[in-house]
């Protein structure tokens, strides 16, 4: 795929990166002379066909051009998420026998230095940033020198090992963060990344006219999906993995398109909301009267109708003093965002849609290679992630578990034949996990996942990630929400807070002196939090109802090991961790 896309437009923009303050930019040509004898000098370190190299990075256009490296090696990528602790990465690049790792910086080298005596099989580490020491250590220019050298010996050394890899062979293996026990190795053969690349082109979403956002992390499945699907349709990215900047970087590089998981839009949702309600006031008013305005013409296009006369100009006036400000923040030029990863509120995708811009939601797993099925941008619909992509075979089990069958599903778990058996049947079909329905429109809609779903001691199933959605929306201050309940009476929540949103609050409200733990004790705060939770129960079913709820003193994180890399909650953990707290929720 890398190589035709060279071949067909050499000169086109590729890559777009911060650089000096700026913005630098590469062709599709460029990027071969940097990615060749990259792939060349880990031939030279002894590099052969599926051996596994790891990238221990956040992401950034070296982690592209590293991943390439190593396809054109003929060799397989180990994806490490950069937050890794040492253990876990020692644990990761041992089971996959990784015999190369990409280390970003001192930070990624110091890791693997520390567990060296338990990487037998890592014979050189190669990192972008951080300092080299010649031997065990060695910079990326280093492995450009050795790249040349040895291509000067050997010309057609690459060429020979991209022409002898076959579809069914290894391309990257990526370790599910795993919401408990270790993460387990997807292996995923490089047919799965050209089904995905197939796939998307087959849905004339994107062109090679676009231009993508990319600050996802690439060890992830999701971000992995797009830089195939950039290679086969060729719109050029703009990479940069910094949280912090992505609201600047979107003004600057004004993209057609994003995708993120669904924390993201609900963080702009609630930032921009809550700013409204604190300036109340004539601002406020015109805010909600844009908004309801937009809302009326966003419901009626999704309807297939045309909004009548008198709301098509109250429309162009909200449009020009509220809603294309908000479009502006994200650049001005998006035609659609992808959310993907966990489910997304049908009231975010709802607002976001007022404002003009439309989120639509996809569905995968690791084990899918991220790609099973996605909102087609001809029939736009909330709460669903479309149907399947062209050659994916989607059905539910008798419990409305989802089963997914097609070239994007794994070839198996590394090392783990006994746990493959369980998920992947001999006919192909994958057990995903997920519980799902299906609209007769062929439309799939994700209800929870099913290790997920709790039930009551009075025997009512509840799905808490529904209400988990729907409260993030409903409160501008919400982090994440854990819903508990299984064995109890009643459900109760444990609710974390967003530090930005909450100290911009208390700002507003006189608390300013206050620290993120005594605001989160603050009866003015818990009454806030009550307010948004009696506007979810208003909409819940009585026995799904949050009967009572504790804010926590700090919010949920990754490094507490209490949320995966991508942002889900890992349910076991926070309800181990605040047991004591759950149960004075429940006095006997």
């Amino acid at each position: 795929m890398f190589y035709d896309r060279v071949r067909a437009t050499p000169d086109v923009e590729a890559y777009r990166f911060p650089r000096d303050g700026g913005w630098e930019s590469v062709t599709w040509a460029q990027a071969e002379e940097i990615v060749r004898p990259l792939a060349a000098g880990l031939l030279a370190l002894g590099i052969g066909p599926e051996d596994r190299v790891a990238i221990a990075s956040s992401t950034r256009v070296e982690w592209l051009y590293a991943d390439l490296a190593v396809t054109c090696a003929g060799a397989a990528t180990t994806t490490v998420y950069p937050t890794t602790g040492a253990e876990d990465v020692a644990y990761i690049l041992s089971d996959s026998g990784s015999r190369i790792a990409f280390a970003e910086d001192d930070t990624q080298v110091a890791k693997l230095r520390s567990q060296r005596d338990q990487l037998p099989d890592l014979i050189r580490v190669v990192t972008f940033d951080g300092g080299a020491d010649g031997e065990w250590v060695l910079g990326l220019d280093d492995l450009r020198a050795l790249g040349e050298k040895y291509l000067a010996d050997h010309p057609t050394a690459v060429d020979d090992a991209v022409d002898a890899v076959r579809s069914g062979d290894l391309a990257t293996l990526i370790y599910t963060s795993g919401t408990t026990g270790r993460p387990k190795g997807v292996e995923l053969p490089h047919s799965c990344w050209t089904y995905i690349g197939a796939g998307a082109a087959s849905l004339d979403i994107l062109s090679s006219d676009d231009l993508q956002y990319l600050w996802l992390p690439l060890s992830h499945s999701f971000g992995k999906m797009l830089e195939a699907v950039q290679l086969q349709i060729g719109f050029p990215t703009a990479v940069d993995g910094r949280l912090d900047r992505i609201v600047e970087n979107l003004a600057v590089v004004r993209p057609t398109f994003m995708a993120g998981p669904p924390r993201i839009f609900e963080k702009v949702h609630s930032k921009i909301v809550q700013t409204v309600e604190e300036e109340g006031g004539v601002k406020g008013t015109l805010f909600r009267w844009a908004f309801d305005v937009g809302d009326q013409v966003g419901r009626a296009r999704l309807e297939g109708r045309s909004p009548g006369p008198a709301v098509r100009v109250q429309h162009a006036l909200a449009d020009r003093l509220v809603l294309s400000r908000i479009r502006d923040r994200l650049g001005g030029r998006i035609r659609f965002m992808l959310s993907g990863s966990a489910a997304l509120s049908e009231d975010v995708a709802a607002w976001f849609h007022a404002a003009g811009v439309l989120v639509i939601e996809g569905y995968g797993l690791t084990e899918t290679s991220a790609g099973t099925s996605i909102v087609r941008l001809t029939d736009p619909v909330f709460g669903r992630v479309g149907p399947p992509i062209n050659g994916t075979e989607v059905r539910l089990g008798s419990d409305g578990e989802i089963f997914v069958r097609g070239p994007s599903v794994m070839r198996g778990y590394h090392n783990r034949p006994e746990e493959t058996a369980e998920v992947l049947s001999e006919d192909g079909w994958f057990a995903t996990g997920d519980v799902g329905e299906i609209d007769p429109q062929g439309r799939l809609r994700i209800t929870d996942r099913k290790k997920d779903l709790v039930k009551t001691s009075g025997g009512k199933y509840i799905a808490p990630q529904a209400t988990e959605v729907m409260f993030k929306a409903a409160c501008p201050l919400a982090s994440q929400m854990v819903v508990h309940a299984e064995g109890r009476n009643y459900a109760t929540a444990l609710v974390a807070l967003d530090p930005e949103a909450l100290a911009q609050w208390g700002r507003a409200h006189g608390l300013a002196g206050l620290e993120y733990p005594e605001l989160t004790r603050h009866p003015a705060v818990r009454a806030y939090v009550q307010g948004c939770l009696d506007q979810v129960n208003a909409r819940l079913n009585r026995w799904e109802t949050i009967k009572d709820f504790r804010v926590l003193e700090r919010d949920l994180s990754i490094e507490a090991g209490e949320l995966t890399p991508s942002m889900k909650v890992k349910r076991k953990v926070v309800e181990t961790t605040y047991r004591p707290l759950l149960d004075s929720m429940y006095p006997s």
